[in-house]
């Protein structure tokens, strides 16, 4: 039997699903997919972090007597010149995202394939209600699957040790510099791998509960980015987090958690349509005015939580979870912008993107997607700010201009601004009348569509 073992979200040796179920003799590849990288941009930090990391998977492989083929090309270009070699199947991770689901059919009209849930502990469909209809809230779906916490280790895939390299030319390994893009400096947590980081999660869990929202504190576990490209498995994170002598209402806090990245992918492969439209279908009467989504994208708002979060995510491609959730509640209610226009913005720089994450908490902050609570929550960025950065100490490491101003007033609407000193940008719209005109319209949309 020969195979192909193609890595794409899975770039590790260890609990890998495709080097246990492979048999014989294997061709070990990964592909820099022209169809993605022609998108990007050339100073994209995130081709750099994948780089370095399909070069060191080269390694490991080559350590236990395997090696990769590395392309740079697009899947259908390569398997069509694969086809023709005799190989009886193609193994690999499962991907749920839109874009993978088209190619994986396109690809397997090639060669057939064979695909395992690797990259996530459960596959969607082993999670349904009653009825057999998917759920649409998190609780209830955490519920269901409840009985996994309560097991004490999830077996992880071993390695077939009796696999054969077929012969190929191993010695192709394109360049940054071929492919269009220039090497990046990485943020410092991602010089470290998985297993280091996990060590290091292992002093702050036991207040990862209350810290996790304080954006000056190095309180969470910093893994977004290694699962995402499965440098670790999420079965690897939960079975460390579960030996960790810690709190067991800490440690299964951080479970949870660790699900709501289940919950999202699985919102995603039931609902395929929610990657571009509204999951529950409302019809809002979205801001079009460029200027004011621009200025966002910016940090140019004149909310200096808002600003110093979207400034430091333009410089580093990362963002504290809080953060998050406050610019895209700023953006989707104060401003009342189209969601899918910060979806796409995040998508763009975001280094742990993944799109049933991204698109799933972005419908969460616009009160369209999976989401239990109604229409009305609406961030106050300043009592954000006031309550998780008290002393301003993130704002003004971002914004040095405002290292001289008062915490309470950076804290206060228009407190920035009575400053004369100070050339700070003028606020888009008052918090308040942003509220109500955005409590308003999602009222007019949801009883609509009743």
């Amino acid at each position: 039997m020969k195979q192909i073992l193609w890595f794409r979200r899975d770039l590790r040796v260890n609990d890998s699903a495709i080097l246990s179920y492979s048999k014989d003799e294997v061709l070990p590849i990964f592909i820099f997919d022209k169809n993605i990288l022609d998108k990007l941009e050339k100073d994209d930090k995130r081709v750099t972090f994948i780089y370095e990391s399909v070069l060191k998977l080269k390694e490991d492989l080559k350590k236990s007597g395997l090696n990769l083929a590395i392309f740079y090309s697009t899947p259908k270009e390569v398997f069509e010149s694969l086809k023709n070699q005799g190989f009886d199947s193609i193994l690999c991770s499962v991907d749920f995202d839109n874009y993978a689901k088209k190619r994986d059919e396109e690809i397997a009209k090639i060669i057939p394939m064979q695909t395992f849930t690797d990259s996530f502990i459960t596959h969607p469909n082993n999670c349904l209600k009653a009825d057999k209809n998917p759920y649409k809230v998190f609780t209830p779906y955490y519920n269901n699957l409840k009985f996994i916490w309560d097991s004490y280790k999830l077996e992880e895939f071993k390695t077939n040790k009796n696999l054969k390299l077929i012969s190929y030319d191993f010695d192709f390994i394109p360049t940054l510099e071929n492919m269009g893009f220039t090497k990046q400096t990485l943020p410092q947590f991602l010089q470290k791998s998985a297993y280091e980081l996990l060590e290091d999660f292992e002093q702050k869990i036991d207040n990862y509960k209350v810290d996790r929202d304080f954006f000056d504190k190095n309180a969470t576990s910093n893994l977004a980015v290694h699962l995402r490209f499965g440098l670790i498995s999420p079965r690897q994170v939960f079975n460390k987090i579960k030996e960790l002598k810690a709190r067991t209402e800490n440690k299964e806090f951080f479970i949870r958690e660790l699900f709501w990245r289940e919950f999202y992918n699985y919102i995603l492969f039931h609902f395929p349509k929610s990657e571009t439209s509204n999951l529950n279908e409302i019809k809002v009467n979205w801001n079009e005015d460029e200027t004011v989504f621009q200025k966002w994208c910016e940090g140019n708002t004149g909310v200096p939580i808002i600003d110093a979060a979207m400034r430091y995510f333009n410089r580093t491609g990362t963002m504290h979870n809080r953060l998050r959730m406050i610019v895209s509640s700023y953006l989707t209610k104060n401003l009342l912008v189209d969601w899918k226009k910060g979806e796409q913005y995040f998508a763009s720089k975001l280094l742990d993107y993944e799109a049933s994450s991204n698109v799933g908490s972005w419908q969460w902050a616009a009160s369209t997607g999976a989401d239990a609570v109604p229409y009305f929550r609406v961030f106050n960025p300043y009592l954000q700010s006031a309550k998780f950065d008290k002393d301003a100490i993130f704002i003004k490491y971002v914004i040095p201009e405002l290292k001289d101003v008062n915490a309470k007033l950076i804290h206060s609407e228009n407190g920035v601004q009575s400053n004369l000193f100070l050339d700070y940008p003028k606020q888009l719209v008052s918090i308040e009348y942003s509220r109500n005109r955005a409590i308003e319209e999602f009222k007019r949309a949801n009883n609509e569509k009743c």
